[in-house]
């Protein structure tokens, strides 16, 4: 196995390779609507294999984890894992730090989850983007779809060629989810205009199209962006995880080309030459699902409901448009305000067959 990466608030990830101890009292809580947290209440979270920096869920995770020991003054460690023989060990190594609280991340982590949620009822697990059926495990799932809907919209509306495109790192449902609901914002955008833009990448009727196999390997990601672009492309949304700082490398180098990013607001999180491509993200505000889930269990409220980020929750959203607002006519910004209110009412149903 690995060395696995202990990482405490302030200190750079990969840097401290510690076993876990009981956990240390807390301080009492200043602040937030939970009691103050028990001497002993600590938290960990487990990686998946994307590690800790990915621009995507461990990320916003853990940023969730380190909120809510600010919030709350509690305890909270992550576990970092490099590939996949460090997933079950590290899930191991945070139910022995004793914790009340263990959180993993990604669909690798769910077999480690449910075994160690079995064998320890006492500690409650919750699990970012897959459901683990347990009366211990909370999962949080966003509908991405709803989001990536308007996303696909605006795509069409900027596109300049008529042509936007997608493309995942695995085909799992979390990925397709925001695929799906980019397709089907194109379609719609055509429906109302008139228009013949193109999506690449997916056909959602038979679940099937572009991914490069993996959420690590940049190279990959700028390869498939490439030949989107050479077919004329000019918005992408890669659903890849770091493999998607290829897509915006390939973009930025091509010219007259956006990208959309998801899970959390590239124009932060991505290196700041990319800004100026930046057309908006999908986001998933995993970070206050986590600090809600979190202060719940403190005031003893956990319960196994899984969570479900949704526009009218503000679980998910579409980001600002940042540097490329100008090139977002006030019509079609008005356009995705009305589309929202239409998916938030009802009237307007975004379906994808991995709703969660």
């Amino acid at each position: 196995m690995r060395t696995t990466a202990l990482v405490r608030t302030g200190l750079v990830a990969g840097v401290l390779a510690l076993a876990l101890a009981g956990c240390a009292d807390a301080p009492t809580s200043t602040g937030g609507s939970s009691t103050a947290a028990s001497s002993d209440y600590c938290a960990r979270m487990v990686t998946n294999s994307g590690g800790l920096d990915d621009r995507s869920f461990n990320q916003s995770s853990w940023e969730g984890l380190e909120k809510a020991q600010d919030e709350f003054g509690i305890d909270a460690q992550v576990l970092v894992s490099t590939g996949e023989t460090d997933l079950a060990p590290n899930v191991t190594q945070a139910v022995q730090s004793g914790c009340a609280f263990v959180l993993t991340v990604g669909y690798e982590l769910a077999d480690a989850t449910l075994a160690e949620a079995q064998s320890n009822p006492d500690t409650h697990f919750a699990i970012v983007d897959e459901t683990v059926e347990a009366a211990n495990v909370k999962p949080i799932l966003f509908d991405t779809a709803q989001a990536s809907y308007l996303a696909g919209y605006l795509a069409a509306g900027v596109s300049k060629t008529g042509k936007v495109a997608t493309f995942g790192g695995g085909n799992q449902p979390p990925v397709t989810l925001f695929m799906d609901g980019f397709v089907d914002g194109v379609a719609k955008y055509n429906e109302v205009h008139g228009t013949q833009v193109q999506a690449l990448g997916w056909n959602k009727a038979s679940q099937d199209g572009v991914f490069t196999g993996d959420f690590e390997d940049i190279n990959k990601g700028k390869t498939v962006t490439q030949g989107f672009i050479d077919q004329g492309a000019d918005v992408i949304l890669p659903v890849a995880g770091q493999v998607g700082e290829g897509a915006a490398s390939a973009a930025s180098e091509a010219g007259g080309v956006s990208l959309i990013w998801v899970d959390n607001d590239g124009y932060d999180t991505l290196p700041a030459e990319y800004k100026p491509i930046l057309l908006t993200s999908v986001l998933k505000n995993t970070g206050d699902a986590v600090v809600e889930i979190v202060g719940d269990d403190i005031d003893g409220d956990f319960s196994n409901e899984p969570f479900v980020g949704t526009l009218e929750n503000g679980g998910v959203a579409l980001a600002p448009f940042h540097d490329l607002e100008s090139s977002v006519p006030a019509e079609l910004a008005g356009e995705l305000d009305d589309l929202k209110a239409q998916i938030v009412a009802g009237t307007v149903v975004v379906e994808s067959p991995s709703t969660p």
